[in-house]
């Protein structure tokens, strides 16, 4: 299966939470999380992992972990680590869900974004976006940003409370589809995951197997 890239369209959108679907879901996929900002409280690779009731050997060890919650750039330079952008190579070609930090434009270094790293390992993005006010607007400028370097757009799914008129405005106006919708939880473990998967994933599942 292929590779996915787990992204959004801000920070605290509900990419860990995707991903943890995404793990509870499919046992084939591993977890990746190359770049975890702010450790001390825990770290998303143990959330996933949690969620998803996953094996711990479906998590991928981080490449750079940093003590605060703070972009890429400004939380290495406090723990007085430089991110050498070469080291950041997925471990596997295939059925590994990565997922990134923040957004698209967030900063690694003085001079490379997230998005250049993904522009380079042409991986199809699944980008995380609210489903909420404003979305339409997060949403279609991250796939502006994407499509500019030609990344690969596997779909959106959205986060939140049911809006039709968000999905329908994020399918016509980006011309991506929406392939998948989490609603709110109020309580997250692998079987509801799992649960939403099925009642809300069905494109995005379609659309997997086909691209096998």
């Amino acid at each position: 299966m292929k590779s996915l890239i787990v992204t959004g369209t801000d920070t605290g959108v509900g990419k860990t939470v995707l991903s943890s679907l995404l793990m509870a879901a499919l046992p084939q996929y591993r977890y990746w999380k190359p770049i975890q900002s702010g450790i001390e409280e825990g770290s998303d690779s143990a959330t996933v992992q949690q969620l998803s009731e996953c094996s711990v050997n479906r998590i991928e060890p981080e490449t750079y972990i940093f003590t605060k919650p703070l972009s890429p750039h400004l939380a290495s330079a406090i723990d007085g680590v430089k991110i050498d952008t070469s080291k950041l190579i997925p471990p596997y070609e295939e059925s590994l869900v990565i997922e990134g930090a923040g957004g698209l434009m967030v900063p690694l270094t003085d001079d490379v974004l997230y998005i250049d790293i993904f522009q380079k390992w042409n991986i199809p993005v699944l980008l995380a976006c609210r489903s909420t006010l404003g979305t339409i607007n997060h949403s279609l400028l991250s796939i502006e940003a994407m499509r500019r370097r030609n990344i690969p757009i596997f779909g959106c799914v959205l986060i939140g409370d049911v809006n039709p008129e968000n999905k329908k405005a994020i399918e016509h106006y980006g011309g991506v589809p929406v392939v998948g919708e989490i609603p709110l939880l109020m309580k997250i473990h692998a079987g509801m995951l799992r649960m939403v998967y099925g009642d809300h994933f069905q494109l995005f599942d379609s659309m997997l197997r086909l691209s096998a």
